[in-house]
């Protein structure tokens, strides 16, 4: 089941130290892992998660594939760069108005071959079920990934790359403590959370929440329960999870999804300048001075193993080069 799945990327991705910054916050000792470096059309983690969601679509025989997302959607782009290796035709819903020039991820989904539909207000895939039928009004056999690519067909991607970070740190002869990561739609989240008690790897999830709109109503918790939920039926998992089971840090989502704060560009900078890596505006961004913010207020136990997942995002930067110059 688990390898049931249709390759896209380059795994696993690297795991490394961040020695300049583990020098700066001497408390702790700080790790990445780059997923940045999956490799469809400039990476990012949701090549894990497309990788069973366009092989189930393949199975299914569909042509079509729809999904939905803001226009500097990292899942939009790279589920446009996945169809063009699958041979899919890729229809992308996002939010807003056309602009009059495409740059970022808007420019790579277009350039990748995705057909584009400007949704206004509606960003979260409210619309697909309008699309599909029109498109199968037009003999196209569709295939819908949901917002994120976050149900449990996506999320099997982070209950693999539970066992490939297992593996990773058994060969290191490393144990990691706390895992940071930008937590938005949920796929990535109940996957590891499913990963982690499959493989019995011994570590704590710190999500950072990204966005505070609810999704068709429900919470991310809710979201992210619900799949844990099917995940435990598909995987014969025997852990009753209840909402207590799915941490989430709320307290550096206020400036609203996709605003750029302050605290957030020094965050971005430091990386930068101190590793050579960089994050992009929205997402690991955001989660990235969530994690610095808590190192500096050392409210880890000292000498613990943190981990910062990079969840990719790299051109969205340019959407956002007048605010991070």
């Amino acid at each position: 089941m688990i390898d049931n799945n249709y390759s896209l990327g380059f795994f696993p991705t690297p795991i490394h130290p961040l020695k300049n910054l583990s020098k700066k916050y001497t408390d702790y000792n700080i790790y990445i892992k780059r997923d940045d470096h999956t490799g469809l059309a400039s990476g990012g983690n949701k090549t894990r998660k497309l990788e069973y969601l366009i092989k189930q679509a393949l199975d299914k025989g569909c042509n079509t594939v729809i999904t939905a997302g803001a226009q500097q959607s990292n899942h939009c782009r790279q589920t446009a760069a996945a169809c063009a290796i699958a041979g899919l035709e890729c229809h992308l819903l996002l939010g807003g108005t056309a602009p009059k020039t495409y740059d970022g991820n808007l420019l790579l989904s277009s350039m990748l071959g995705a057909h584009l539909h400007f949704t206004g207000k509606n960003r979260k895939g409210e619309d697909l079920e309008l699309l599909t039928k029109d498109l199968e009004a037009h003999n196209k056999k569709c295939y819908v990934i949901p917002y994120g690519g976050s149900n449990i067909t996506g999320a099997l991607g982070f209950v693999n790359a539970v066992k490939e970070l297992k593996d990773q740190l058994t060969e290191q002869n490393l144990n990691i403590d706390y895992i940071f990561f930008a937590s938005s739609s949920g796929g990535m989240q109940a996957g590891l959370t499913l990963g982690i008690e499959l493989y019995k790897l011994n570590t704590q999830l710190v999500p950072i929440n990204i966005d505070k709109d609810e999704t068709d109503g429900l919470s991310l918790e809710a979201i992210v329960l619900n799949i844990i939920k099917d995940g435990t039926l598909l995987l014969n998992i025997q852990k009753k999870f209840t909402i207590a089971d799915i941490p989430l840090n709320r307290d550096y989502d206020n400036p609203g999804y996709g605003v750029l704060a302050q605290d957030e560009k020094l965050a971005i900078k430091e990386l930068a300048m101190t590793e050579g890596i960089l994050v992009d505006p929205v997402y690991t961004g955001r989660a990235f001075y969530g994690m610095l913010h808590t190192l500096k207020g050392k409210k880890l136990p000292a000498n613990s193993n943190v981990l910062f997942w990079h969840t990719g995002g790299f051109p969205a930067i340019f959407k956002y080069s007048n605010e991070l110059k």
